[in-house]
Formats: C-alpha cells, sequence, structure tokens
C-alpha cells in the first residue's frame, strides 16, 4: 500500500519567516506532535545531502528513522527523503506567498510502509492527514503568535 497525503493551511507571516522556520529540522520538536528528538548526523546545515536522525511516536509505536535533504531551494521547496526504517517516505515542504505579510505552506508526506504500518491498511493514510492537519495548524498557531 502507497501512502500520499498533503495538506496546506495559510499562515499569516512572510514567506520567509515561515520557511526559515519549517526548514530547520531543530524545530521540528516544537510544531509536529509525534517528533520526540532530532539530531544532526552531518554539520548543521539545511543543504542537499544533509542528514537528520528523528525519533518519533507514530500510532503506539517508537519508530527511528533517518531524513536525507535530497531537494532544496530556499523559501521555494524541501524535500527530505528516509530511505530506509519502517516506513520509507519522502516529505516535501513547500511555501506559496499569498501576500506581503502571508504564506502557504503546503507540506506532502508519500511511500511504502514496511513493517508493521504495512498491515495498517487504509488507517495508516487516515492517521497521517490528521496528524500532518494537526502539525500544520500547530505551526500556524506557533509562528502567529511570535513576533
Amino acid at each position: 500500500m502507497k501512502v500520499d497525503v498533503e495538506a496546506s493551511t495559510v499562515i499569516d507571516k512572510p514567506r520567509g519567516k515561515v520557511a526559515k522556520f519549517a526548514a530547520n529540522p531543530a524545530n521540528a520538536p516544537r510544531w509536529y506532535s509525534n517528533i520526540e528528538s532530532v539530531e544532526w548526523k552531518t554539520s548543521h546545515r539545511v543543504a542537499l545531502g544533509s542528514k537528520i536522525a528523528f525519533v518519533a511516536r507514530f500510532l503506539g509505536k517508537k519508530i527511528e528513522y533517518t531524513y536525507e535533504i535530497v531537494e532544496y531551494e530556499p523559501l521555494e521547496r524541501l524535500v527530505m527523503q528516509a530511505f530506509e526504517g519502517p516506513f520509507p517516505m519522502e516529505t516535501t515542504y513547500t511555501w506559496e506567498a499569498v501576500s506581503p505579510k502571508s504564506t502557504r505552506m503546503t507540506l506532502r508526506n508519500r511511500g511504502s510502509p514496511a513493517g508493521f504500518a504495512k498491515f495498517a491498511g487504509p488507517m495508516m493514510s487516515r492517521a497521517i492527514r490528521k496528524a500532518t492537519e494537526k502539525d500544520l495548524a500547530a505551526l500556524k498557531d506557533l509562528l502567529e503568535s511570535s513576533r
């Protein structure tokens, strides 16, 4: 079973502020409810080839995976890919200026679950959609409440 989930929200902050914050993996635990920790495996730079290890909880399971940045256009697009682990997945962030003071952020997760996740069937896509929408709402709240 393949998973392909996309969600977006409009954040009342300029694109540069949204993209800079969201593209920094060190900020992920602040807005992703399932991410417990982040550890850089390469230099602390958002750049092609950078690797970041994540520890998360999803559907009651602890999941450890390493993302590699495979595409990065500052202020436009970030693509990270986990090639191994229980859920080889690609995560894409895009940022689009809706106005000088607001940004549409789109978050897309796609991949092919393995292990326990492979047997979760359609529940997996629903759970990822719900988590993605919740995380984007948290990012919106966090950024809009900051100066």
